[in-house]
């Protein structure tokens, strides 16, 4: 194709109103300044001891909170839209599209059920692709022969499944998903097609009754056993963390019979459960990921990789023709390492009672850092570059044709041989002495090794995109209770945080690297545990003081009141404005800003000093997993939003003591107001009050959960207990 002839397979596009919202910060930025130059010019006394040291305490917080806030301002200064013309693609790479490796990765039966995992396989194995040209790796890293039988399910119904869905363009492609949204028959009048819809529907609900009725039991019969050898693997396995390496080709794409009911060619469909011995470190999702590379070296080898999460179903059929229109952009797809997909969630509540949406984070935050020279990869939803996992710099000279197949040709083996071949390559001591999780492959040593390989890879030359369809590519399960959002915020931070402690640390490691603002973007995540202390001091210290008497904002009829009015009520109505842009609601703003908090006192607290732990030696790191499994109260409350608390847990004695300072800080506050002789606008305490009062406002679900609610999801009797020695002791303190 001739240059000037040459029509992208993507563009770029950058965000509009971008004056405005540097006029905004502008005069963000005047009134961060004056409350600067305030707190520096009113520093009380060294005669004024306790007010001093509150006064000192609260600038600093304040400094930090302005940092923090340039940061995120680096993010948001130039987000940029990606659009696909799937429609060229299709015109020139058609007949020579490259072959893709879909990665789904699982950990445990219990946590994460294998009817979800088997949704989450036939839908990718379903994508509008060339089915040949797939191939669907599962990694099982609880080694359960319950997901095995749940894979020889798919494996018979994908065969009905597949046909289906090109037929009738099925969307989304996962069974469970498909059918709940069309509880009746979706497909027109015509008496054939229904008979098909209830048909394939029935196929369905029968592989689902089979695979929990098996789950329930926990174990599998010996009639289902005999239909099929990998079965037998499960007589030598001592535990799920002591096992022989169990790799099965279910569907081997390569042969002439593995075809559908309509005689299309299906999927290759593997199975693994790599070698877990108690005295190796099995490195968690990063160590089964890097397995699962180098098996599909050796049985598929596609030049293109995706990942999925075991929940996190493909919403969008297409999602991989768009990856491709980065891959195969013939002017810059060479240098695009990754296409990271948005993490979004099918279960959200109305209004988003967790703030587990992340709809800030993937609207508009991602878009930002994709401005910035490239989004971070967040764990899912990710099209790899094969090539780019290899650890090798991206060098603008070698450029490699995706679509060369001999460059990637399928070995000749059969699928036994293949199966017996590969095993060495998932067990527990091919690492040893090699740089996989050093260079190669995910890297190792993080909880958050989605982040920082990415950052390693974008270090090494090569570029990613961040692409957010209208039709979401993937959708997957969000917490439902308060204490599992929590862990969950305090997993990635903790991940986020010992790459910031670690020499991987973006402001060194990227040095000359990657852009500036591109190192500052990591920054943002990386520092999150660090607000904890700013944080905390905000919603404590001022409540304290109004116990004491001490006074530390100006008076409303002083006109250095004003910035802290601006600045505070400023960024509110602006990350309100944010929020309903991305499609979001008051209250779902309102639940937002409580969770903000809630975090920041919370999951980030412990964060850091897990980290901090870990540094001197006395931690080791774990992996927590999130539960899939949802009790049906807690189900109920949760699409009423009521906040689940129902158990004892540090955080929530933290949430509790807080709540509890706030609304003995803001009584004393208001009685201070009433009783004084100075009217509301000449009080030195009624911006501290205001403080608290909004502080209690936030808390309000937690004086319901400890004084009005009657449910199993009420704050536990011992918690409030603790709670109220920690207020009564940090009260006794402040008044001494």
């Amino acid at each position: 194709m001739r240059k000037n002839d040459y029509l992208p397979l993507f563009e770029t596009k950058l965000a509009k109103g971008r004056t405005l919202f540097l006029s905004f910060v502008t005069t963000i930025f005047f009134g961060i300044f004056s409350i600067v130059v305030y707190r520096t010019s009113y520093i009380p006394s060294k005669e004024e001891g306790s007010r001093r040291f509150a006064w000192i305490g609260l600038f600093l917080a304040e400094l930090w909170f302005s940092l923090y806030w340039f940061i995120t301002l680096v993010i948001r200064w130039n987000p940029v839209y990606r659009y696909t013309f799937k429609d060229r693609l299709s015109l020139r790479y058609e007949e020579v599209l490259p072959s893709v490796d879909i990665f789904v990765c699982t950990a445990d039966p219990t946590a994460e059920p294998p009817s979800m995992v088997v949704n989450t396989v036939l839908s990718v194995m379903a994508y509008d692709y060339p089915p040949e040209k797939l191939s669907v790796y599962l990694s099982d890293d609880g080694c359960s022969d319950l997901t095995f039988y749940a894979m020889f399910e798919a494996l018979r119904f994908s065969k009905e499944w597949l046909p289906f869905c090109r037929k009738f363009g099925v969307e989304p492609r996962s069974p469970e998903a498909y059918f709940q949204r069309a509880n009746s028959q979706p497909l027109g009048g015509d008496a054939a097609k229904a008979n098909e819809w209830t048909s394939i529907k029935k196929l369905y609900e029968d592989m689902k009754t089979r695979i929990e009725s098996n789950t329930k039991a926990g174990q599998i019969s010996e009639e289902i056993r005999k239909q099929h050898k990998g079965f037998r693997e499960w007589d030598s396995v001592s535990s799920r963390r002591d096992h022989q390496t169990i790799l099965q080709i279910l569907i081997d794409g390569r042969d002439p019979k593995a075809v559908d009911s309509e005689g299309k060619p299906l999927p290759t469909l593997v199975y693994l459960a790599r070698e877990k011995k108690p005295h190796f470190h099995h490195n968690f999702k990063a160590g089964a990921m890097n397995a699962l590379i180098r098996v599909s070296s050796r049985i598929s080898n596609s030049p293109i990789i995706l990942n999925v999460d075991c929940d996190m179903y493909s919403n969008n059929s297409e999602a991989v023709r768009d990856a491709m229109c980065f891959f195969l952009d013939e002017e810059n797809g060479h240098e695009i390492a990754f296409v990271q997909f948005p993490q979004k969630f099918e279960n959200i509540s109305k209004n988003d009672i967790y703030g587990s949406s992340l709809r800030v984070i993937m609207e508009v935050v991602l878009r930002g850092i994709d401005g910035n020279g490239g989004p971070c990869y967040i764990g899912t939803g990710c099209f790899y570059r094969r090539e780019s996992l290899s650890g090798k710099k991206y060098i603008e000279a070698t450029k490699v044709d995706l679509k060369n197949k001999n460059r990637y040709r399928k070995t000749e083996d059969n699928a036994d041989v293949l199966e017996e071949t590969s095993k060495a390559l998932a067990s527990c001591d091919y690492e040893e002495n090699t740089h996989w999780g050093k260079e190669t492959g995910l890297m190792y040593g993080c909880a958050a090794e989605d982040i920082l390989t990415g950052l390693v890879i974008q270090c090494r030359g090569w570029r990613s995109v961040y692409f957010c369809p209208e039709r979401k590519g993937f959708l997957g399960a969000a917490p439902t209770t308060l204490l599992q959002t929590l862990v969950q915020q305090k997993r990635w931070t903790k991940g986020d945080f010992q790459i910031f402690l670690s020499r991987y640390c973006p402001l060194w490691h990227g040095y000359n690297k990657i852009p500036l603002r591109l190192q500052l973007s990591y920054l943002a995540y990386s520092l999150w545990p660090v607000n904890c202390f700013a944080s905390l001091y905000y919603a404590i210290v001022p409540s304290l003081c109004l116990l004491q008497g001490i006074s530390l904002f100006p008076q409303m009829s002083n006109l250095w009141a004003v910035p802290f009015f601006y600045v505070f009520v400023g960024n509110r109505v602006y990350s309100l404005v944010e929020l309903l842009n991305c499609g979001g609601t008051l209250q779902e703003w309102l639940n937002d800003q409580r969770m903000w908090l809630f975090k920041r006192t919370t999951s980030y607290f412990f964060a850091f000093f897990d980290n901090i732990l870990k540094l001197l030696g006395f931690t080791e790191s774990a992996f927590t997993l999130t539960s899939k499994v949802v009790d049906d109260d807690v189900c109920k409350r949760y699409e009423q939003e009521i906040i689940e608390f129902g158990t004892t847990s540090p955080m929530f004695t933290i949430l509790t003591t807080v709540a509890f300072l706030n609304v003995f800080g803001f009584c004393w506050g208001v009685k201070r107001l009433i009783l004084g002789e100075q009217s509301l606008v000449l009080n030195p305490f009624a911006l501290q009050a205001i403080l608290s009062g909004l502080l209690v406002f936030i808390n309000l679900p937690i004086y319901q959960a400890i004084f009005l609610r009657k449910d199993k999801g009420r704050m536990p009797a011992s918690v409030t207990y603790q709670s109220i020695m920690f207020t009564l002791a940090a009260c006794s303190v402040a008044l001494y």
